[in-house]
């Protein structure tokens, strides 16, 4: 059997490792993956950084013959990297105003909501800004409830919205709004008053492409 095209530095739970499986798995695209153990701070190796200096996951290397061999990182980027390299199914709109609409629903979870309650934040604010436990905690429900309830609103008052974010085919912001869900239903976190959110979560769960990405079911997760 052929060894996949791509390599992907990943880790089970992180909100931007499932977007780009599920991306993946939609594409019928294969990877190998590498695990690295956020909390053992496996990030932080001087092989890893070598990678991303950024110290984050995911990053994805081509290993197809005569393309660069620089890894891709960022979550928003490799989406739009793999619906380039492999247009079906679309994952953005074909009309410029529906293609931005999704880029800033994308924006709204993956900017300025998953950024919030990654392993670095809670590493500064557990060791330099004197959150305990149940302040860190508080921190999360905080950003997760911003974050998803502001995401209603707008799927709520926009009538682009159909079954799913943008209208009634998956797009990139379906798929970013599943991995946040996802990532809040590890840290046991449930977000009231978001029924929108719920029901097209419902509706991406029911696709085998968003099931075999669950954290839940990856390599390295906590036994149920």
């Amino acid at each position: 059997m052929d060894e996949p095209r791509f390599e992907l530095f990943s880790y089970w739970r992180t909100s931007a490792t499932y977007r780009v499986r599920v991306a993946l798995n939609l594409k019928g695209l294969q990877a190998k993956e590498h695990n690295i153990n956020l909390d053992a701070g496996e990030q932080r190796s001087e092989a890893f950084l070598k990678i991303n200096p950024m110290a984050a996951i995911p990053a994805l290397i081509d290993r197809a013959p005569g393309q660069p061999s620089t890894p891709i990182t960022q979550s928003q980027a490799l989406l739009e990297f793999l619906d380039e390299i492999h247009p079906e199914p679309p994952l953005l709109p074909a009309d410029p105003h529906g293609r931005a609409r999704v880029r800033s629903l994308v924006a709204m979870l993956a900017a300025d909501t998953h950024p919030l309650i990654t392993p670095r934040i809670r590493k500064y604010l557990t060791t330099t800004a004197g959150f305990d436990d149940a302040a860190w905690r508080a921190w999360q429900i905080q950003w997760f409830t911003t974050g998803l309830q502001a995401l209603e609103q707008r799927l709520i008052n926009e009538p682009e919205t159909g079954r799913f974010c943008h209208g009634d085919a998956l797009t990139m912001a379906d798929i970013c709004l599943a991995s946040i869900i996802a990532v809040a239903r590890v840290f046991k976190i449930e977000v009231p008053d978001i029924p929108t959110v719920t029901r097209i979560m419902a509706d991406c769960e029911k696709l085998e492409a968003f099931a075999k990405a669950d954290p839940r079911k990856q390599v390295g997760a906590p036994a149920a």
